[in-house]
């Protein structure tokens, strides 16, 4: 344990990343007991993490042919189902000979792929129905009447070899949680990794049980390891580092992965964000779209002492207005003065355009806009209308901009707001031409000192959950921040 703690203080959060390592995953039907939709979307946020990797895929592999793998280096297989059929099965025994490499876990053990089958009565074989070449690519076979596994809980696995690729550099024993696989019978020439004491306190069979090994299958490579259940498991950073390594090395032969590969931790520090909201309703959708994502951390105030503290420049990066307060007392326009003249961000959402319409340096200087809720200097009040179906589209010369990066046009069913005030000197980003509505939708403001985004929809529940719009204010948050959105999704 000490061993493991001393490598984990040295190493980086993040491990370096791998060079271009193409990944296929054949997933899709499964037995009950295991959910390859929520495995098989971690696997795919584990290899993107790690870096390096270009992840794809396949639902149905039935039908796939060696066409279809030939752009690939390494298969993940995470599917428990019907057999592929001899055309597909083919193409994937072939591109494992050839020199690539497969990976597979857990649920891939047993099942139609091994010629085994659970009935009333137990667990049944049927040589004949199984894939020939499954157990050679598996480098194991689970019998019918050793088919099982000790009740969920938390081990210690250890590492029995520590020079193979995969496995060296990393500590010598880890703690990990899940479900612990026995009496597998591993084929002739296996290497065996790593190892799981099966305590017989947690229906185990008190002896050591192989957890990983590798096999070589022609001139390719493959590793399989009985962990990984469900997403609980798999976030765990053991199991991400293991598999992420692992996927390297059956494609390429080498591991250049450094460091733990936990999930918890954040690559750079992220985009810290305090939420605003208070004087209107709103649908609590909105919350969701600050979740699921590694490189945003946000807190929430209601309230204008909550949100303008004196230490608001040095607690966050980004405020993020989805409130309405018409003034604001000094103090709290002082520090948030403050704050914008320091360099941070501000998006500004939907009804937030009222803020502060009593400050002119705030919808001047730093919005760029301002809505009249009701007439003022010779101006009519501002209108607004429900339910309007609003095609809200880039502006052509601004497609390049962060905030659209994979921000494609947007209809949506949303309120519209017309005859606002717009400074001369924003930038807009997406536009309509509802006749209800204002053109500028989405606009960059002057920005005070700081960067300013408004975002006109967000009115309802159908928008917020909209995941155009979800990545439009996920790229204005990082770009108010100074960070490059990317095409990324939310977990």
């Amino acid at each position: 344990m000490l061993i493991a703690a001393v490598w984990l203080a040295g190493s980086p959060a993040w491990p370096a990343a791998a060079s271009g390592v193409r990944v296929l995953i054949l997933t899709g039907a499964s037995d009950p007991a295991h959910n390859w939709r929520q495995t098989s979307a971690m696997l795919e946020r584990v290899l993107n993490a790690a870096g390096g990797f270009t992840v794809h895929t396949i639902q149905e592999p039935r039908g796939i042919t060696a066409t279809t793998l030939a752009g690939y280096d390494v298969l993940v297989v995470n599917y428990n189902g019907p057999r592929w059929g001899r055309e597909t099965e083919a193409a994937v025994e072939a591109f494992v000979a050839s020199g690539k490499g497969l990976v597979s876990f857990h649920g891939v053990s047993y099942g139609p792929f091994m010629g085994t089958e659970q009935r009333a009565g137990g667990w049944s074989y049927d040589a004949q129905a199984a894939w020939p070449a499954w157990k050679r690519l598996l480098g194991a076979f689970w019998a019918p009447r050793n088919i099982g596994h000790s009740i969920p809980h938390a081990f210690r696995v250890r590492l029995v070899d520590r020079e193979h690729p995969v496995t060296r550099g990393m500590p010598a024993e880890f703690t990990f949680s899940d479900e612990l696989y026995h009496r597998m019978e591993l084929a002739p020439g296996v290497r065996v990794l790593g190892v799981a004491y099966s305590d017989k306190a947690w229906r185990g069979t008190g002896r050591d049980e192989p957890v990983f090994w590798t096999a070589a299958f022609g001139q390719g490579r493959t590793f399989h390891t009985t962990l990984g259940h469900d997403e609980a498991a798999m976030y765990q950073p053991g199991f991400a580092t293991l598999i992420a390594r692992a996927v390297e090395w059956a494609a390429t032969g080498t591991v250049t992965l450094e460091g733990w590969l936990d999930l918890a931790r954040q690559p750079t520090r992220p985009v810290r964000v305090l939420v605003i909201t208070g004087g209107h309703a709103y649908p609590s959708a909105f919350y969701s779209l600050f979740e699921g994502y590694d490189d945003l951390v946000w807190a929430h105030a209601a309230t204008e002492q909550e949100a303008f503290r004196p230490d608001l420049k040095e607690r966050w990066d980004v405020l993020v207005f989805h409130d309405l307060r018409e003034d604001l007392a000094p103090e709290a326009r002082a520090n948030l003065r403050a704050f914008v003249e320091a360099g941070k961000g501000v998006v500004s959402i939907h009804h937030a355009i009222v803020d502060f319409t009593s400050w002119p340096w705030w919808y001047e200087e730093v919005i760029g806009g301002k809505y009249f809720t009701k007439p003022q200097e010779g101006r009519p009040a501002s209108t607004f209308k429900e339910g309007v179906e609003l095609v809200v589209t880039p502006v052509a010369e601004m497609r390049s901009h962060p905030i659209l990066r994979g921000v494609f046009p947007l209809v949506i069913n949303d309120e519209a707001y017309k005859g606002m005030w717009h400074s001369p000197r924003i930038q807009v980003l997406m536009e309509t031409e509802h006749p209800s509505n204002d053109r500028p939708v989405v606009y960059i403001g002057p920005g005070g000192g700081g960067r300013a985004v408004y975002i006109q929809p967000g009115h309802t529940e159908a928008t917020l959950r909209h995941p155009g719009y979800r990545r439009l204010v996920r790229n204005a948050i990082l770009w108010a921040g100074g960070r490059s959105p990317d095409r990324r999704q939310p977990r």
